[in-house]
């Protein structure tokens, strides 16, 4: 596929797109973003992550840079220019460049960065394996809910979990809960069989996929609890897994070397995967016909 960016009301090639030294965005992490993955050419809840977005930018006060109707058509150009069909589509909007203040510039113009890439996924031994995940302390600011730019410590947690072989790093707050994944949400099956995960609230973002997620068990009559979880319960648990836009549902059969459950994908996990691809419409690209 060509690498066509979209840069403040331009389509240029990749290699060319740029924004100014003092965009916001640079200076302060004064942005947002959302990314949307494509599936065999269909935008995965899309509608989701734009609502998101909205609210996003209201929590900072930053103006849209289109309309959203516009941002649509824009999405749309950008999914055909780049010929896309497994990718990632990344939307960034900045409070835009005005001179170094920390206070808002007065009538700011939003900068608004769209890119897409191919992406391969992950690999499909995965699914049968699982992942690995490790712990540690989650060092964030208080308002995790807003799907910021500012995301250093995401990636101080990412390398951690990558320096211990592992996929993902699971944030624990003060009490010993989980929080969530560093980019992805986190869920267990309990030793009783109850699926949980963490409720929406300033300490996590609310991922698009977690709310299909559970779209999709209420249709198929799976129970959940939306609750905080203990590092302890999650090692005692049946099974446990992560959701998020690029991984769908992803079985964790490791936390901090430890073997959960029997050491195999569940399998309360991999029925909600395969109905959140029936919820998308598209078949599982994982899956190995």
């Amino acid at each position: 596929m060509p690498r066509i960016a979209y840069v403040n009301g331009r389509y240029v090639p990749h290699g060319q797109a740029s924004v100014h030294i003092e965009d916001r965005g640079f200076q302060f992490a004064d942005g947002v973003y959302e990314v949307v993955t494509i599936v065999a050419g269909r935008l995965a809840d899309e509608q989701g992550h734009l609502t998101r977005l909205a609210r996003s930018l209201k929590e900072l006060s930053i103006p849209w840079p289109v309309k959203p109707r516009t941002l649509r058509m824009i999405i749309t150009e950008m999914v055909r220019r780049n010929r896309a069909v497994n990718a990632q589509l990344y939307i960034q909007i900045t409070r835009g460049a005005a001179p170094r203040d920390f206070r808002f510039p007065v009538n700011p113009a939003p900068t608004l960065v769209i890119t897409c890439r191919r992406t391969a996924f992950q690999p499909p031994a995965l699914l049968d394996k699982g992942i690995a995940v490790v712990t540690m302390p989650d060092i964030r600011w208080q308002r995790r809910d807003i799907k910021s730019v500012s995301l250093l410590p995401q990636v101080m947690g990412k390398q951690k979990a990558h320096e211990a072989g592992a996929f993902e790093g699971w944030m624990v707050d003060d009490e010993g809960q989980v929080t969530e994944g560093c980019s992805s949400n986190a869920w267990i099956v309990t030793a009783d069989g109850v699926l949980v995960t963490r409720q929406p609230s300033n300490a996590i973002l609310n991922g698009i996929t977690r709310l299909s997620i559970l779209e999709v068990a209420r249709e198929q009559g799976i129970g959940f609890q939306e609750r905080p979880f203990t590092v302890a319960e999650a090692l005692a648990a049946r099974e446990a897994f992560i959701s998020s836009a690029t991984t769908f549902a992803l079985p964790v059969t490791r936390i901090d070397g430890q073997m959960i459950g029997d050491g195999r994908p569940g399998p309360l996990g991999r029925r909600l995967r395969r109905a959140y691809m029936d919820h998308l419409g598209v078949a599982d690209p994982l899956v190995v016909a």
